[in-house]
């Protein structure tokens, strides 16, 4: 059970999912309280061009700067698309979304190593994952737990009462904007280890898995992140197993998102025992 994490690049690995799973809790939970599931979506896959770019310009090494680039445009632009309501949200995410992957699409493909070199983009490379992208993911951490940390109740509020946000002189779209760069630094902090398809799973899985038990947002967090450790480790486990004891092969970063869709599976059962999370709370109770 632990004796294959005495292996370098494993324990790397886990280390990855232990410093993505400290952010991606909490972030979910505001995802998922904001309704932002396809919006999250679209990050990760608008994050695709920054990518190929970094890729392209400076190794595996320029993936970070490419992405955190794109991933910052991005943001942007979705808050200023939706500010005015002349574009739904939905319509406005759907064209962002369908134009950059598009581009990132169009540039790996002049590669004579498209294939492989989309799998990689796409889907990550967990096992690979350097001392180097640790530290970089640890920044990140820090960076994302402090923007959380000053924001959050602003958030919370903008979340489950707008017009009380607006009326209490709250900026509604300085909020919109500082919690989709939020997500958008997660993504970029994910993004080389578990591609930009597989970390929209850690984005939304955690929160609809611990809202299925508790209607506490702080909860709610904790079990979230608690479950990605979980998955996490769960995963690596059965990818490991299965490829040298079995010869079955089973990409890491997939094991860890199907561990992590089967504890959602699992906690089904439990959804009729908790309450609306919107339904006769406050804010504040919520938190509690």
């Amino acid at each position: 059970m632990i004796e294959p994490f005495g292996v370098p690049f494993l324990a790397r690995a886990l280390a990855e999912l232990a410093l993505l799973a400290v952010i991606c809790g909490p972030v979910s939970v505001f995802v998922f309280a904001r309704r932002l599931s396809f919006v999250s979506d679209a990050l990760t896959h608008t994050v695709f061009p920054g990518v190929v770019v970094g890729f392209l310009a400076g190794g595996v090494e320029g993936i970070f700067a490419g992405a955190l680039v794109a991933a910052v445009v991005t943001a942007v632009a979705l808050t200023l698309l939706t500010r005015g309501g002349a574009l739904s949200d939905d319509a406005s995410t759907a064209v962002v979304l369908t134009a950059m992957f598009s581009i990132g699409v169009a540039l790996v493909s002049r590669r004579s190593s498209y294939t492989s070199d989309l799998t990689t983009f796409l889907f990550g490379r967990l096992l690979t994952v350097t001392p180097r992208q640790l530290a970089e993911t640890a920044v990140l951490a820090v960076v994302i737990l402090g923007l959380l940390l000053i924001g959050a109740r602003a958030m919370i509020f903008r979340a489950f009462d707008p017009a009380g946000a607006a009326a209490a002189g709250y900026r509604i779209v300085g909020l919109d904007l500082w919690l989709n760069l939020v997500v958008a630094l997660v993504v970029v902090a994910a993004v080389r280890a578990v591609g930009t398809i597989l970390v929209v799973a850690l984005l939304i899985v955690p929160a609809a898995a611990a809202r299925m038990i508790t209607s506490r947002l702080l909860v709610m967090a904790a079990i979230g992140t608690g479950l990605i450790l979980l998955a996490g480790y769960g995963g690596l486990l059965a990818s490991w197993t299965a490829s040298v004891d079995y010869g079955f092969a089973l990409t890491s970063a997939s094991a860890v998102v199907l561990v992590l869709v089967f504890a959602y599976l699992a906690l089904l059962p439990f959804r009729t025992r908790t309450r609306p999370a919107s339904t006769g709370r406050s804010p504040h109770e919520l938190v509690g």
